[in-house]
């Protein structure tokens, strides 16, 4: 592998994460015209709409593919299980975009971002709980993580607010989605679950709309949407459907570490979205906190060294 396609690679996720990041600022200000659940609903659906030229372009490949191998084609999961594992990702998605959604009607855009960004070093621990063994070097980025949450999220009087904490949930919902397929099997298409999830997420979303959403569902749709169009689109096709194509090319080639370290700079982003274009203040413990915690998503990811792995201590 040359190291001009792994430039490329990464700069490709870099790309992804600063879309992800500034996607928190679109979040935000789309909620100035419609209510959090809507926002979600519509998102999803252009989400899911997005991915599906990819989906026909793959299955036009692997078509393409079967045909020079003399018909033969890998079995994948039945139209069941595919249906199955939408519903399960699905819900999963829901939880975590509806956390985060309606947390940001109470915190800013930045610590969202920063809070959200704490599943990078959940996915570890989440997996301790599940079997998967976590060394002394996971810990210490969990407790770093933490110890920046506390700055974030904690006041003079150590009182928390709201959003804060349904942020800290969606982390939570986040992480888990994140171990969901690979608990799956047969193993999905990674893009057909993703917008079938979407869906399913879209769905859920609108149900939960029709009974908490302050505008009438009729107005939301007349008024409210169209209002909030900038920010809904950019929310569901570039932060969904582009952002998450442009990780799954990137990965094909990018090396595993630096890839993990640049999708963490989500958070760094989305601080920087908020400082910059919804004039969010730029405090010492944002700044403080947030940098601890992006130490220890960095620590979370980085690859066990040779003779950790050959001799792990746990």
């Amino acid at each position: 592998m040359s190291s001009g396609r792994e430039l490329r690679a990464e700069l490709l996720l870099l790309l992804a994460a600063a879309i992800w990041g500034f996607a928190f600022v679109a979040q935000r200000v789309g909620m100035g015209s419609v209510g959090p659940f809507t926002f979600s609903a519509v998102r999803c659906v252009l989400g899911s709409l997005s991915l599906l030229p990819l989906i026909v372009l793959r299955r036009k490949r692997a078509a393409a593919e079967a045909l020079r191998n003399g018909g033969a084609s890998s079995r994948g999961p039945s139209l069941g299980k595919r249906v199955l594992y939408a519903l399960i990702a699905g819900s999963v998605l829901f939880g975590g975009a509806s956390l985060q959604q309606v947390g940001l009607v109470t915190t800013t855009a930045g610590n969202a971002a920063f809070i959200t960004s704490l599943y990078v070093v959940l996915v570890p621990i989440l997996g301790a709980l599940m079997g998967r063994k976590i060394g002394a070097r996971g810990w210490l980025a969990a407790g770093l993580a933490i110890v920046g949450l506390y700055f974030i999220s904690v006041k003079g009087s150590l009182s928390v607010s709201s959003g804060d904490l349904l942020e800290l949930g969606g982390a939570f919902f986040r992480a888990a989605h994140i171990l969901v397929p690979g608990r799956l099997a047969p193993k999905p298409d990674p893009i057909e679950l993703s917008a079938g999830q979407f869906a399913v997420t879209a769905v859920l979303s609108l149900v939960a709309a029709l009974f908490t959403d302050p505008l009438p569902l009729s107005q939301a749709w007349t008024t409210g949407i169209w209002a909030a169009a900038l920010p809904i689109l950019y929310a569901g096709i570039l932060s969904s459907g582009v952002a998450f194509t442009l990780q799954i090319v990137a990965q094909r080639t990018a090396r595993p570490a630096p890839a993990a370290i640049l999708m963490a700079l989500e958070g760094l982003f989305g601080a920087l979205g908020g400082i910059l274009l919804l004039g969010e203040p730029l405090t010492a413990r944002l700044a403080g906190g947030g940098a601890l915690m992006l130490t220890g998503a960095i620590l979370a990811q980085l690859p066990a060294r040779p003779k950790d792995a050959a001799h792990p201590k746990d």
